[in-house]
């Protein structure tokens, strides 16, 4: 049995709490007892139990860890290893429909592992990890990914993120498009039944929701809505409902996906999953990018979140969300990188910084730009309410978790320092992190991980290249005859009218309307 934590007081710290009244204290201390943040404030030491550890934070700045709204682990290994494709290409590389091997447990593992140093290090407490798995789920990869957050003392909400339908009902005109050889053996590449699912994620719900101090949480994902069956697509709804957990949907990240709900739907996927009684409050949307003012409506309606990730949105073309529209509309809006071959890093305060500047070409008002404290939000609080945690997280106020974050306010990010909000979202990198709390425990200690042997884990990783050489070969190898298809379809798709534009281009207004 784990020893209970000491209280802990974080003293003298400059203080900004990201609260309803977003407070900055100059000079303040954190009171942390049970796991959660007792009292903050100047003199707020006073009322620390005895014997309760000491955190001398003078000329340093504390905030709320980060949260990394969306993510998926097992790309953690793939910075780097593609090319600036649009999705539907891209994807093809990163998980072949035509793959036949699974990852073993110790390479996932590491795997995750290898995004947690890099996440923590930089003062990311939670992940909200849709988690994917090649060509099926297995117990022993799903254990090894919930054992290595366990390990390193991080937040996460998980899902068993897997499609069960052929490739050919994904997308718009595949079908005819392939050659039958090609068509057929798509049909025959191992899936899962609905059944089967339902049985990972009954045992795998047993064994690791709310374990690890309640750290680790369960959540569910359909990948995307064309992606499984009409009756798994209900039956996740279903049990994110009864549990009050995520429910997690690409929802029209791309404009083939909005070609897609016309031709085989006649609908918007939003109004899909509407229809489909599945978007409700437990709903996390993420992109969210092809959207109308009618998906937007039925979003704020339901109560959903969506993730906003704009570096992924930039390296594979996707487009521009409406984030001030969203937000006008009242939907809750976190960040997240995505994953490491979207984004070629892990690094969520980049992510920050690019959605703080990418809208600033949408729209000539500059009134309406996403302002430092949005972003602050979005990279906190708006994240961990779209993980719909028992007790919160992403604020520094009584009774919420402590999960913190301490940086040195000496680095080059804030010398000189003018506004800590806006160096915070447009100079900070991660580098100027130092410590690091978890539901009060020290996880980061002077930017070392305190659970894990950063130096052996990097070591076995480097080791690990081989295996990844060979799965990134065995990719190549399925995708190349199909990708001159996929290009096929893409064209097809491009060349079918869907009534607004997401792009930024020089010839704004002389093709489709931005709506």
């Amino acid at each position: 049995m784990t020893a209970p934590l000491r209280p802990t007081v974080i003293r003298n710290a400059t203080v900004l709490t990201l609260d309803d009244s977003d407070r900055l204290h100059p000079r303040a201390d954190v009171v942390i007892e049970g796991g959660l943040i007792r009292a903050v404030g100047p003199g707020a030491a006073a009322s620390a139990p005895p014997g309760a550890e000491v955190i001398e934070a003078e000329g340093n700045l504390v905030i709320p860890g980060l949260v990394n709204g969306h993510f998926h682990s097992p790309g953690n290994f793939m910075k780097g290893a593609l090319e600036n494709w649009p999705l539907e290409l891209f994807m093809l590389f990163e998980v072949p429909p035509l793959m036949d091997r699974v990852a073993s447990p110790r390479f996932a593992y590491v795997r995750t592992m290898l995004g947690i140093i890099e996440m923590l290090k930089q003062g990311v407490t939670s992940v909200h990890d849709d988690c994917f798995f090649v060509p099926v789920v297995t117990e022993g990869e799903v254990d090894a990914v919930l054992q290595a957050y366990a390990d390193a003392g991080m937040r996460a909400t998980v899902t068993l993120d897997q499609p069960n339908v052929a490739e050919t009902e994904k997308y718009p005109f595949l079908a005819e498009i392939l050659p039958a050889p090609l068509r057929a053996r798509m049909e025959a590449a191992p899936r899962m039944t609905d059944r089967q699912l339902l049985d990972h994620y009954a045992a795998y719900i047993d064994r690791w929701h709310g374990k690890a101090g309640g750290r680790l949480r369960a959540a569910v994902s359909c990948s995307a809505p064309q992606r499984v069956t009409p009756e798994y697509f209900r039956a996740l709804g279903d049990i994110a409902r009864q549990m009050d957990i995520p429910y997690d949907m690409h929802i029209l990240e791309t404009r083939l996906q909005r070609v897609l709900g016309q031709e085989n739907y006649g609908k918007s996927l939003v109004r899909y999953a509407h229809d489909m009684g599945v978007l409700t409050e437990q709903a996390m949307v993420i992109h969210a990018i092809w959207i109308d003012d009618e998906d937007i409506r039925l979003i704020a309606d339901s109560g959903a979140s969506v993730a906003h990730n704009p570096v992924s949105n930039l390296k594979i073309g996707s487009g521009i969300m409406r984030w001030r529209h969203l937000r006008e509309a009242g939907i809750n809006v976190c960040l997240g990188n995505d994953e490491a071959n979207t984004d070629d890093g892990i690094n969520l305060w980049t992510v920050g910084k690019v959605a703080g500047l990418m809208h600033n070409v949408t729209d000539p008002e500059f009134r309406n730009w996403i302002t430092p404290g949005e972003i602050l939000g979005g990279l906190t609080h708006a994240g961990a309410r779209a993980m719909r945690l028992p007790a919160p997280t992403g604020r520094i106020a009584p009774d919420w978790q402590a999960d913190l974050t301490i940086l040195d306010l000496s680095t080059l990010p804030f010398t000189p320092l003018n506004d800590i909000r806006r160096q915070l979202v447009y100079c900070e990198t991660g580098g100027s992190v130092r410590t690091v709390l978890v539901g009060g425990e020290v996880v980061v200690r002077n930017g070392r991980l305190t659970r894990v042997d950063e130096d052996a884990l990097l070591a076995e990783a480097r080791e690990c290249a081989a295996e990844f050489a060979e799965y990134m070969a065995r990719c190549s190898s399925a995708a190349e005859e199909l990708a001159p298809h996929y290009r096929a379809m893409y064209d097809r798709a491009l060349a079918t009218p869907v009534g607004m534009d997401r792009w930024a281009r020089p010839d704004f207004g002389k093709g489709e309307a931005l709506q």
